[in-house]
């Protein structure tokens, strides 16, 4: 890899850094999904969690937070096409929030599978 390929390659994971920072600043709902996922990963500590599970908690957990970023980045580039209130912008509004909520559920129900019978 060339040099300036190396630093285009770096300066792309310092624009990925600021689009995490810009998420965590400015979007209320990730800050509760990372809040959530802090909470998750200390009871995963306590109970037990298997390598197995590890790995699934952390997928959850990373497909919701990026889910969620990119959510926020559809609503963004909506808004930016168009400050009317076109059916087909709160269309694509509405189907970005509604697959984080998919996913969110699908999230809860799998976490409920993994940790209710160590519990119980």
């Amino acid at each position: 890899m060339t040099s300036m390929a190396a630093r285009r390659f770096l300066r792309s994971f310092q624009f990925a850094a600021q689009g995490i920072g810009t998420a965590l600043k400015r979007e209320q709902n990730i800050r509760f999904h990372v809040t959530a996922a802090v909470v998750v990963v200390l009871a995963g500590f306590l109970t037990g969690l298997s390598y197995m599970e590890w790995l699934i908690v952390i997928l959850l957990i990373g497909g919701m937070i990026a889910l969620e970023m990119v959510n926020s980045a559809i609503e963004r580039v909506v808004d930016l096409a168009t400050s009317e209130l076109h059916p087909l912008a709160k269309q694509a509004k509405d189907m970005a929030a509604g697959a984080v909520l998919v996913f969110a559920a699908a999230s809860a129900i799998i976490g409920l599978l993994i940790f209710l019978p160590k519990w119980l």
